[in-house]
């Protein structure tokens, strides 16, 4: 009986044995599958931290590149911008430099001292400046004939592309007609578009203010009150122009809106200037009629501007300009043959004539002329405006 009893709890204490240690086994087994899950779970949060630690690298990367791109954009605006301003500077250089010039013409017309800036209605153009030749046109309404579309045709063509590019011409418009200066703009838009975007050719337009008070002759009945006030104007029309172009080439050529040109004559002008051993000349004419064809050096302008005003009513400016040479270089009672073959180099005639004078409905109303060259053989067209 006691030997029973000791079997059975011996049996008793072997199943109890058997049971801890296969809840033993279990445990374990469920710990070593917990650890293996947690190491799992820890890679897979070691590969998360890398991927976000790399992505984190590409985004800071591309971060930095936007912000060096942004501040290339910064530099490129702030250097575009400061451009802008230098040019704007420049052009207002340029126009200050052209108002300055205008100056002159406070001292001779007292109404001009209450505007505080003279400047020309500039219709179209570049304001080129910094060039040899300037070459000026005024041009006026003749009624129903006009000859300005074949003077810049032949002014223009006759240039090659280095002498264009080296010059500027100035069409000045002296007319406060608003037809016709649309009909000049439109014209000179339409055939000579090339020229005007280049800056080689310019429109402007003498704003009204300009002229003194010379109204009553204009509407007088007298014919000769009337031609009075038309030569008038035609003086100041020129010195307008001729203060206009000073500060914009080294020389300044005076042409009219009725001229045919010789071939090559820009190139026959600028081999004859550099041709010159000295510089004293005072003015040089490359044609014998009137105003037409006579070079200046630019920095001499204002000079003749001022002998022009001074004397604007007592004679038409061709006539002024050889007073002026009289004034400047002939002993008191010399013969003005005598004084002009003394200073031949002083006020220089080249042949033969580069320019032949077309026009034969005059610019002021009602006249004819019939002014030629013989020298220079060309075939002219009248353009009748409709």
């Amino acid at each position: 009986m006691r030997t029973r009893h000791v079997n059975l709890l011996i049996t008793l204490i072997a199943v109890v044995l058997f049971s801890f240690s296969c809840f033993c086994i279990s445990r374990m087994t469920q710990t070593s599958n917990q650890l293996t899950n947690c190491r799992n779970h820890i890679s897979e949060f070691k590969e998360s931290i890398l991927r976000l630690k790399n992505k984190t690298e590409r985004n800071r990367q591309e971060l930095l590149n936007a912000f060096k791109e942004m501040k290339r954009d910064i530099t490129k605006k702030e250097r575009d911008a400061q451009n802008a301003v230098e040019k704007k500077v420049n052009a207002l250089d340029t126009n200050e430099t052209v108002s300055d010039a205008f100056e002159v013409l406070k001292f001779f017309f007292p109404h001009l001292r209450k505007v505080d800036r003279i400047y020309p209605d500039v219709i179209m153009g570049r304001e080129k400046t910094g060039v040899t030749f300037a070459l000026g046109i005024s041009t006026v309404n003749r009624g129903n004939y006009s000859y300005l579309k074949q003077t810049l045709t032949s002014i223009l063509s006759r240039m090659t592309l280095a002498e264009e590019k080296d010059s500027v011409v100035i069409i000045s418009i002296a007319d406060s007609n608003e037809n016709y200066v649309k009909s000049v703009v439109d014209m000179i838009t339409k055939k000579f578009k090339r020229q005007v975007t280049s800056g080689s050719l310019e429109v402007i337009s003498i704003p009204a203010y300009f002229y003194p008070n010379i109204s009553h002759a204009a509407r007088s009945t007298d014919d000769s009150e009337k031609l009075e006030s038309w030569r008038i104007k035609q003086v100041l029309d020129f010195c307008f122009l001729m203060l206009y172009a000073q500060p914009k080439a080294m020389y300044y050529l005076q042409l009219e809106d009725d001229i045919l040109a010789n071939k090559m004559y820009l190139t026959k002008i600028t081999d004859f200037v550099h041709s010159i051993t000295s510089n004293n000349w005072l003015y040089i004419e490359f044609s014998v009629l009137g105003f037409i064809g006579k070079l200046f050096k630019s920095e001499d302008l204002t000079d003749f501007v001022r002998f022009f005003l001074m004397f604007y009513k007592d004679k038409p400016i061709d006539l002024l300009l050889g007073d002026i040479f009289l004034v400047k270089m002939c002993t008191p009672g010399e013969a003005l043959e005598k004084c002009i073959e003394r200073n031949k180099h002083i006020r220089i005639r080249y042949k033969p004539s580069l320019f032949q004078h077309v026009g034969i409905q005059s610019s002021y109303p009602g006249r004819e002329q019939y002014f030629k060259v013989s020298v220079l053989k060309c075939s002219c067209v009248i353009h009748k405006v409709s």
